[in-house]
């Protein structure tokens, strides 16, 4: 589980809040209970002095043969019947959590309680840019049926093969080794579908992952690069260091000499921390390195897993055939 620190301080800002929300509803419950049966207050006060004189007798500075233990969980039974004859529950004077286990506090015995991780996962997805597209999206949805087999040197059916079981490995080795991944060819053979998958898997398993298309990579980037604004330049930082950085479409947005060196500022920094990176465009290789440079290029191909993926249109064929990716 990987978070950067204004995300790790996101979620115990929360657990905080949790706390104060459940601390008043508490105080609300005691306020009203006390109003509707005077004894109460008279029998938490009478509790509250046992207390101070049981933890006096067990430090040896008082001594008494009231056994203080009985007379307190006396006074407890007569305080949970008087709840229940007036109607309220058992427990309406105890203080409630959203997770018992931790009471709110995310760790348990100095470990990240279930419900912190859960929280990790949801604030990641929050943050990803892809949220509620990932909700129908997984492996197991990349159907090879598209491809048709060829007799060509190049078949459809075996390079989707291949993009398809490097795109697995790539998850299954994900925080264990380094790798990236350049997916390129045709439109609308699945590309983006596949780094959807990833993405998936990755934010299920804790990772910050952030997903741009080309287009609003670079105005985020220039954003960053030309305001006034400290908090503007501050949301660059994850798009450097997030654990996977998937750049979806490239080649579409309106490429100047700010983009080609943003690009390259982003691969080579992202290269340097060793942090995943996801590529794919439409463009043939040579127009890629054309348009971006060869120097870009060059760090690409040197350091990316070249996937090249060809085909029919698959939002053709499935309006076609009235099917599901």
């Amino acid at each position: 589980m990987t978070l950067q620190n204004t995300q790790y301080d996101e979620i115990i800002l929360e657990y905080s809040r949790r706390q104060l929300r459940h601390r008043y509803e508490l105080e609300q419950h005691i306020e009203i209970a006390h109003n509707k049966i005077p004894r109460l207050e008279e029998i938490d006060q009478e509790i509250a002095s046992l207390s101070i004189q049981k933890a006096r007798n067990l430090l040896g500075e008082a001594d008494t043969d009231l056994n203080l233990g009985d007379a307190i969980d006396s006074l407890s039974e007569e305080r949970v019947a008087l709840l229940a004859m007036h109607g309220f529950s058992e427990d309406y004077l105890q203080m409630h959590y959203d997770c018992p286990q931790c009471k709110d506090t995310g760790y348990i015995d100095g470990q990240k309680c279930s419900c912190f991780k859960k929280a990790s996962v949801e604030l990641l997805y929050d943050q990803s840019n892809i949220k509620d597209i990932l909700k129908s999206t997984d492996f197991s949805k990349f159907s090879l049926d598209y491809y048709k087999d060829s007799q060509s040197d190049l078949n459809a059916r075996e390079l989707a093969t291949t993009a398809l079981d490097s795109a697995k490995e790539f998850v299954a080795d994900f925080g264990t080794s380094f790798n990236n991944l350049f997916l390129y060819g045709d439109t609308g053979v699945g590309k983006t579908f596949l780094s959807h998958c990833i993405a998936k898997d990755l934010l299920n398993r804790g990772f910050c992952t952030l997903y741009f298309s080309a287009f609003e990579l670079f105005d985020q980037l220039a954003k960053g690069t030309f305001s006034y604004k400290i908090e503007d330049a501050e949301k660059n930082e994850p798009i450097f260091d997030c654990d996977l950085l998937i750049i979806d479409d490239i080649g579409t947005e309106l490429t100047n000499s700010f983009v080609t060196s943003s690009l390259f500022l982003c691969i080579n920094e992202r290269l340097m921390r060793k942090k995943a990176t996801i590529i794919s465009t439409n463009l043939a290789l040579e127009d890629f390195a054309q348009i971006y440079s060869e120097r870009v290029f060059s760090r690409i191909s040197s350091n990316y897993t070249m996937l090249k993926m060809i085909g029919d249109d698959i939002r053709i064929q499935q309006k076609l055939s009235g099917g599901d990716y």
